[in-house]
């Protein structure tokens, strides 16, 4: 793989993510962008948090219906467990494409492509905005035959209006079978518009399209598609775990997973 250098004139999303999950592949630019975000929406930390616990509860719930192909865009930065364990750990034959456009990413695509021997993992270098692009390297080792799930966690508040968000999804989800799902995450700012507006504002002076939803805007990436129960859903009351963190907390962070007729 040819490694790109890596922009530390200004924040980018993954490395500020992984700020919020407490990583360490961040840049002072990025701390300092997420630092100010956290200032006035400390509830940010939470949905990081609470973003990735939904990710491992929904692939695995998958896998154990007996999905084995899965398609991740938007990988981000790895944070254990990662998808391919999630789901390996079902079925090790499983088979995961991760999807993203940050160089630090492709600099972790070792770790990404540590698959099972029964299994395979592959690493595509792309935006969201290139789906073609996308579901060309994806077919290389997963089979367009068989049910796919494909993961946007945390990825469509980076995707602001113009580009066409709900288009991108659809055109990911066209070439997919049935009995394909998609899985979906995406903040809100529902229950703090003021505090989410300043993080957007921060987000876009960086020079990254940011632009959070409601539960009606969220819902509309699924159209046609069958939502498991309980349908879209504030993050913590998605199939809870008993002992999940911020149990009966709103947090800010719509989930949602649907399946392809």
């Amino acid at each position: 793989m040819t490694l790109k250098p890596i922009d530390t004139s200004r924040p980018h999303p993954a490395r500020m993510y992984d700020y919020y999950l407490g990583g360490k592949d961040s840049y002072p630019v990025d701390e300092e962008a997420a630092e100010r975000v956290i200032s006035f929406l400390p509830a940010i930390r939470a949905a990081a948090r609470t973003n990735r616990s939904f990710m491992n509860r929904a692939v695995r719930l998958l896998a154990e219906r007996g999905v084995h192909q899965f398609l991740d865009v938007g990988t981000g930065i790895p944070t254990e467990p990662n998808l391919h364990q999630v789901v390996q750990a079902v079925n090790p034959r499983s088979h995961v494409v991760y999807v993203d456009n940050d160089p630090i990413v492709l600099r972790h695509a070792e770790a990404l492509l540590s698959s099972t021997p029964e299994g395979a993992t592959k690493y595509i270098e792309a935006d969201v905005r290139e789906p073609d692009k996308i579901i060309e390297g994806a077919r290389e080792i997963l089979d367009f035959e068989q049910p796919i799930a494909l993961s946007l966690v945390a990825l469509l508040h980076f995707v602001s209006d113009e580009f066409r968000p709900y288009d991108l999804v659809s055109e990911l989800m066209a070439p997919l079978p049935s009995g394909s799902f998609l899985v979906l995450s995406h903040v809100t700012g529902d229950f703090d518009p003021a505090g989410w507006g300043k993080a957007v504002e921060i987000y876009r002076k960086s020079g990254i399209p940011a632009q959070v939803r409601s539960r009606e805007e969220v819902t509309r990436f699924f159209p046609g598609l069958d939502l498991i129960d309980p349908g879209v859903q504030v993050v913590t009351d998605w199939h809870p775990e008993p002992d999940q963190e911020f149990a009966g907390e709103q947090v800010p962070l719509y989930v949602g997973v649907a399946q392809k007729p």
